[in-house]
């Protein structure tokens, strides 16, 4: 297909791909199977990559070409007993609904603020002046709260007044004259704010049992929903790598006993097991992104316990206590509530996604019932994957053997662990030499540095012959590849075949470029006089020096040595004198004085609420006059 844009303009080109995946999606759809446009374009990737199809991407392709390349992306899609189609549609529906976790709360929170457009917009752009529309405006604040916290429905009486107290606790109603006359991002700015701080109160009040109306106890629910939800992917992950190890171990008899290959062929072993292994892949995913969330929840409820308790102790028994105190404790609670929301949507979009993975794996039941997997399995010995790698453990490569090749050794290489693995970690040598085997790599054993990129291997044998001519067994990886496309996305081949990068990956392909490090800059330092330093101060090196010295002592000896006395020095005494030493003294000048603007002293009282189920909040004003102070 890339010779088609190659050689037509662009919007031909594009039209003519629309128009291929336009008709293989009529043409499966007129024999029942609703194809989407992303998973139809894969398949035309795939069935062109195929070089079994005989496509030239030499030549634009004819007529008869587009006709041929149609027919045989809807005998495959519509091929419902192929594993390989299976794979195929869960790479792309994974493509097309997961993302990463700062993404999806990146694009969680724009659509909320999308939501609350027109609500904002109704507030901002009001224009009251009587009573009636400035009590409407009012409600319409309350409802914007509500909407923007999520605390409770705006059609519930109990939660409308709740927070309604709470709101004119903070802004009376008096209040909006002054609201209208700011600016349009003035007021978007003091409603987040008063939404921030009506929730605050109102999960304050939620603790201290005085309120807390339509609000769901989030981090029982998360805590309850994140160890079941984890449990469920557990057993699914338990499930499909136990399938997938009774595939491997079939797989590896097949590729010892070539007899046995042409009487499996029709079992589709190998694409089953690139299935199981990449819903394995998958659930890995999801799995990670769960571990994360209960790891940040843990983390926000000792914040949530921490910040009320905080409150607990500035509010007290006091009947009033100032804002600048209180209102960011409020702030924080809001805040840590938001992220309690945004892991709970997480979380579900997580199990959802977990869900609708499942229906990819129908093939395995029609083509591999128990009663014919026990027929293959008679006789063989199941291993895990583990099991694989501790089986040599101890073969290690020499780096003696090679003068050209990099291996690297947990022991001797930092960021080990995070480096890249080519070929997702499965051994590279018997992929290539076995037409397709999955077989796990042992980083333990040795991994293979070349041309800027990682490889493992599960036995030092293979290892050994991968290293010698690795372009080699690339080149048939790659060819294999061509002929099962859902080995593209499974064994990450992204930068051999770039045009079919799925969205989700295409971004992190450089982020994932971990170097290691085996080597590092580090410093001695010795000392210069291990010993006491005997210094000789008589040494002289210079040789016209101990001439002159010499000169000097010859002269001596001729000398008389004579003492004499002079007038200033003679009966000389030491002499002092008396002085009065200078007194302190001081001069007064006029008294200064200074003015001062008195404190403001604003206070809320009734936070706490009184017997009553509705909390009132009252605010004080105890500011001095000017003329006061």
């Amino acid at each position: 297909m890339s010779r088609v844009s190659a050689r037509m303009p662009p919007t031909q080109a594009e039209s003519v791909i629309k128009n291929i995946i336009r008709e293989i999606g009529q043409e499966c759809a007129a024999h029942g199977e609703t194809v989407s446009e992303t998973l139809a374009a894969f398949m035309v990737k795939a069935v062109v990559l195929d070089p079994s199809n005989g496509f030239n991407m030499d030549r634009t392709l004819m007529k008869s070409d587009v006709q041929k390349l149609v027919k045989l992306c809807v005998s495959r899609l519509l091929d419902s007993k192929n594993p390989s189609l299976d794979t195929i549609k869960m790479q792309v529906y994974f493509d097309m609904n997961y993302t990463s976790r700062e993404e999806f709360l990146e694009e969680h929170h724009r659509i909320l603020e999308s939501r609350l457009g027109s609500v904002i917009r109704e507030i901002t752009d009001n224009r009251a002046c009587t009573r009636e529309e400035l009590e409407s405006l009012y409600r319409k604040i309350v409802s914007y709260v509500l909407l923007r916290s999520g605390l409770g429905s705006p059609t519930d009486i109990k939660v409308v007044r709740e927070a309604t107290a709470a709101l004119q606790s903070i802004f009376p109603q008096a209040e909006l004259g002054t609201f209208l006359t700011l600016s349009k991002k003035d007021k978007e700015r003091q409603l987040k704010e008063l939404t921030m701080v009506v929730t605050g109160i109102r999960l304050f009040n939620r603790d201290c049992g005085k309120g807390g109306e339509g609000i769901d106890d989030l981090p029982a629910i998360l805590q309850e929903a994140i160890p079941a939800t984890t449990q469920h992917i557990d057993s699914q992950l338990q499930i499909a790598q136990d399938q997938a190890y009774r595939y491997t171990a079939i797989l590896e008899t097949v590729a010892k006993n070539p007899l046995l290959s042409m009487e499996l062929q029709p079992y589709m072993l190998k694409e089953a097991l690139y299935n199981m292994r990449q819903y394995e892949t998958f659930l890995q995913i999801i799995l990670s992104d769960i571990i994360t969330c209960a790891q940040e929840v843990e983390m926000m409820i000792k914040q949530l316990g921490a910040q009320l308790e905080q409150l607990k102790m500035t509010v007290k028994s006091k009947t009033a206590v100032p804002t600048s105190q209180v209102f960011p404790i409020f702030i924080a609670l809001s805040n840590l509530w938001t992220s309690f929301q945004d892991e709970t949507v997480l979380i579900s979009v997580l199990s959802n996604l977990t869900t609708h993975l499942e229906p990819f794996l129908g093939a395995h039941e029609l083509l591999f019932p128990e009663k014919v997997m026990q027929n293959l399995l008679d006789g063989l010995t199941v291993k895990t994957d583990v099991c694989r790698m501790k089986e040599h453990m101890e073969d290690r490569v020499r780096p003696v053997d090679f003068r050209k090749q990099e291996w690297l050794f947990p022991e001797t290489t930092a960021n080990f662990d995070k480096l890249l693995i080519q070929y997702r970690g499965f051994c590279a040598y018997t992929f290539a030499t076995t037409d397709g085997l999955l077989l796990p790599g042992n980083p333990a054993i040795g991994i293979l540095k070349y041309k800027e990129k990682y490889y493992t291997f599960n036995t030092r044998d293979a290892a050994y012959l991968f290293a010698e001519s690795p372009e080699n067994y690339i080149d048939l990886i790659k060819e294999k590849a061509k002929k099962n496309a859902e080995l593209i996305q499974l064994l990450e081949l992204h930068q051999q075949f770039e045009t079919l990068i799925p969205y989700s990956q295409m971004k992190d392909v450089d982020k994932h470029h971990i170097k290691p490090i085996t080597k590092c800059e580090s410093s001695t330092q010795t000392d210069t006089h291990i010993l006491p330093p005997t210094i000789m101060r008589s040494y002289e090196w210079n040789e016209w020096e101990l001439r002159r010295k010499a000169i000097k002592l010859a002269n001596l000896r001729r000398k008389v040595t004579h003492s004499v006395q002079t007038d200033l020095s003679h009966m000389r005494r030491e002499n002092c004198s008396q002085v009065y030493p200078p007194k302190d003294a001081s001069t007064q000048s006029m008294r200064e004085s200074s003015t001062r603007v008195p404190r403001p002293q604003i206070y809320i009282a009734g936070l706490r609420g009184g017997q009553g189920k509705i909390t009132y909040g009252v605010k004080v004003n105890l500011t001095r006059a000017v003329d006061e102070t």
